[in-house]
């Protein structure tokens, strides 16, 4: 099924008007329905063109037939600029699947390979998908921390700039994810001091100054949300996120276009919830609680669009 049946955009395009008006495009990961409907909602009330962003495992936990279905029930028009991606695809053959499902773009995560295997499968993802009009996103270098089956790294290797450059030409991929400092999962920060390497984003910048870059593992992991958590039941300890105005410049000074937003989501989503039942203990219908989350989704996602991405009004 071809992405453009679902009323999907390829983010292409997406990311030349990013590059052009100077803004990024907010990547916020789905693992259900609400956060579905939430991330579309946010992008319909702001006007920002989005990317919904569906991980293996959160694939294999909706199912290809339910995520699809839930994408065909949107009813998106081509206009309304959103994409569906695969984020952190672990193979060829998942990043083949995505294209052939109706995904609108892929990323091939081979960072932690050799360098050559790493060129030789992101070239092979990148004829395949281009046949069909479909974009794809690499890495290079390595973040640390856990969000999910494929993100899992005790180690960070910040991205070489000198390796960038030949990369993209042996490759042809449409954008590529750096590692300058983020990291996954709600533990990215040690301290309040630490900041993202600007200056190897800038050697990066020059040697492929017309590549789209993307930032991973960029939540800002909310100190009221992660208090929500807490305070109703749940036990994050020292949880830290990546400053708000840095990302912020990111996003608006510099090629970064594409971020990825997973972390504060499900933040949103678990601080809802766990507020709703321990304030409302009587309340046992589903609807009640994930209706509360979905606003609490919506809420996180129009904020950031607004005061990081800047990327409101740019459909």
């Amino acid at each position: 099924m071809q992405y453009q049946n679902f009323g999907l955009n390829s983010t292409k395009q997406i990311f030349e008007n990013a590059m052009r008006q100077h803004f990024a495009v907010p990547a916020f990961n789905a693992y259900n329905m609400e956060t579905i409907m939430a991330i579309v909602s946010a992008a319909r009330l702001t006007k920002s063109p989005v990317i919904v962003s569906v991980s293996e495992s959160a694939l294999k936990y909706m199912g290809d037939d339910m995520l699809m279905g839930m994408i065909s029930g949107l009813k998106i028009h081509p206009n309304e600029q959103i994409a569906l991606h695969l984020d952190h695809g672990s193979s060829v053959e998942s990043c083949m699947h995505a294209i052939n499902i109706g995904f609108s773009s892929v990323m091939l995560d081979f960072s932690k390979r050799d360098i050559d295997e790493n060129i030789t499968a992101t070239a092979n993802v990148v004829r395949y998908a281009h046949a069909r009009d479909v974009p794809v996103e690499s890495e290079l270098g390595i973040l640390s921390g856990i969000e999910d089956e494929i993100t899992k790294s005790n180690e960070s290797v910040y991205t070489d700039p000198n390796i960038a450059k030949q990369f993209v030409s042996d490759t042809g991929t449409d954008s590529l994810a750096v590692a300058i400092g983020t990291s996954h999962g709600a533990h990215k920060r040690n301290s309040s001091d630490e900041k993202l390497r600007f200056d190897i984003l800038e050697k990066i910048q020059e040697q492929i100054p017309n590549t789209p870059l993307v930032l991973h593992g960029a939540s800002s992991v909310p100190e009221n949300l992660v208090a929500d958590v807490n305070q109703f039941g749940g036990k994050l300890q020292n949880a830290m996120g990546i400053d708000i105005t840095q990302l912020e410049f990111a996003a608006t000074k510099t090629n970064i276009c594409k971020i990825n937003i997973d972390s504060d989501l499900r933040l949103a989503t678990t601080a809802a919830i766990r507020k709703t039942l321990f304030t409302n203990p009587e309340i046992f219908n589903p609807r009640e609680y994930l209706s509360v989350a979905r606003d609490s989704v919506r809420d996180i996602c129009i904020f950031l669009i607004r005061t990081v991405f800047h990327s409101n009004n740019k459909i």
